[in-house]
């Protein structure tokens, strides 16, 4: 069951962190319907850049099983992009459907963005810049790239690609270890 929280009582919330001008759509409606009502509280995120035909994306099978297991605490966000190796070139529809075919994939998946030059998605400018973030500067140079944000919206590490879904420092992550 969702409870979806007075959006005034979440804009107040979201823009001490994510500055209002880089806050999609799509990323805010996600974002409101994340508190549950058993839980009572906001849970961890973690986006990940995604593509469909990259060596990595055996990893949309690990994020599901993390997603399943970590639901409470947890919830995925899949960012689909074509920036490396042209390995992302289906359209949103055609992603989402191998995505759910191939790897029973129930997490959300955004639509397609862009990582880097001019059009790069506001989201991912706030990942990657520190003077967006308030914490570090990172560059994604591939695929199923991992960011964590906090309950609260904070920025709070970066993945490279090689770290899978499972390993030990997201799990302890989402677990407060």
């Amino acid at each position: 069951v969702i409870q979806i929280l007075r959006h005034n009582q979440f804009q107040n919330r979201i823009t001490k962190k994510f500055k209002p001008f880089i806050v999609i759509e799509r990323v805010i409606a996600m974002l409101i319907q994340i508190r549950t009502m058993r839980d009572r509280h906001l849970k961890k995120i973690l986006i990940v850049n995604t593509a469909s035909k990259c060596g990595y994306t055996p990893q949309y099978k690990e994020l599901q099983d993390l997603y399943e297991k970590y639901q409470d605490k947890l919830v995925i966000v899949g960012f689909p992009a074509n920036n490396f190796g042209e390995q992302e070139p289906g359209n949103n529809i055609e992603i989402q459907t191998f995505c759910q075919k191939n790897y029973g994939v129930t997490f959300p998946i955004m639509e397609k963005v862009a990582l880097k030059g001019k059009d790069v998605a506001p989201i991912y400018t706030w990942l990657q810049k520190k003077e967006e973030n308030g914490v570090q500067d990172n560059d994604v140079k591939w695929n199923f790239n991992k960011f964590m944000i906090s309950e609260t919206g904070e920025w709070q590490g970066y993945l490279p690609s090689k770290i899978m879904p499972n390993d030990r420092i997201i799990v302890d992550w989402i677990m407060d270890r």
